[in-house]
């Protein structure tokens, strides 16, 4: 199931909700059903040098190295 966001028109809330499209989505704050699917964006890919090292530097500081490939984990 896809993760769509609404907005509320009763309660002028945003939320995102994961719904098969072909169901009625239900605001979980006033339970009002007038909602308006918003457009989402594209998230962008990160793989900015960076970005890496900072999630490498993270994993190795809480002891795991899921952010690293097979070939640089340690054996």
């Amino acid at each position: 199931m896809p993760l769509y966001g609404y907005h509320c028109a009763t309660c002028d809330k945003d939320v995102e909700l994961l719904i098969r499209a072909s169901d009625t989505p239900v605001c979980p704050a006033c339970g009002g059903t007038a909602l308006e699917r918003l457009v989402s964006r594209v998230a962008p890919e990160g793989r900015s040098k960076g970005l890496i090292t900072s999630a490498r530097a993270q994993a190795a500081r809480e002891g795991h190295f899921s952010h690293y490939g097979r070939s640089e984990r340690p054996r």
